[in-house]
């Protein structure tokens, strides 16, 4: 697991951690990238989801909800049936 910094935006870093309670990881984007990272869905393989993270979104809070239901619509997630 790669050791991230926290998001400079609240709602969004909050979404964050959502993600990373449910399995997603953390992956820094290149140097020259526009987004802040990506996170990664609990499927090992390159068929799983995956959401890129903006660093300066147009609005934060429709960001995080962005990441919120990305995460929650994920079909790899193995507790997302008990979850219903």
């Amino acid at each position: 697991m790669v050791k991230r910094h926290k998001h400079p935006r609240k709602p969004i870093e909050s979404a964050i951690q959502f993600a990373e309670e449910k399995g997603w990881r953390y992956q820094p984007t290149g140097k020259s990238a526009h987004a802040w990272g990506r996170l990664l869905c609990p499927l090992p393989q390159s068929e799983g989801c995956s959401m890129s993270i903006w660093s300066t979104p147009r609005d934060d809070d429709t960001h995080a909800k962005q990441i919120r239901r990305k995460v929650s619509s994920c079909p790899h997630y193995v507790g997302a049936e008990d979850e219903k």
